[in-house]
This record gives structure tokens, C-alpha cells and sequence, in this order.
């Protein structure tokens, strides 16, 4: 499993998450919290190429105000 990155905050529906380095997750790639409970999908990369910043569209179940602080994984 590749770390995605941490989640900063949530803006219009979506986790915010910092990556770590420049490695990143392709656009539509399962991200999944250290319980391998799914949280949702990459829709946007964005920021510097150093450290991006990393747009996941969580599924419908995922109280977003709950995963600030949490590590989320690509599967």
C-alpha cells in the first residue's frame, strides 16, 4: 500500500490530504484509511510538485469532519 498522506482539511465536500512527497496516487485510485476501511477515490491533484495536495471524493457513508488527522493509503 502507498501512503497518500494526511488529511489537512475538507472543502466542498471533499478530504483534503498532504502528501508526504512527490509520489502521488493516479486520478480515480481507491484510498483506504490503516483499517483498510475504503474512504473514497483521488478526483484532483493540486499544489506544489514537491508536496501536493491531494482531493479524495469520500463515499456517501464517511463523515468527513471525522478523518481530519488521518493517514489515508492508495489501494
Amino acid at each position: 500500500m502507498q501512503r497518500v498522506g494526511e488529511v489537512v482539511r475538507t472543502a466542498q465536500g471533499l478530504a483534503v490530504v498532504r502528501s508526504p512527497d512527490d509520489g502521488h496516487p493516479d486520478f480515480g485510485t481507491t484510498v483506504v484509511d490503516e483499517n483498510l476501511d475504503e474512504i473514497g477515490r483521488v478526483v484532483d491533484v493540486f499544489g506544489s510538485v514537491e508536496q501536493p495536495y491531494v482531493a479524495v471524493s469520500t463515499d456517501e457513508d464517511v463523515r468527513l469532519p471525522t478523518l481530519l488527522g488521518t493517514a489515508l493509503y492508495a489501494r
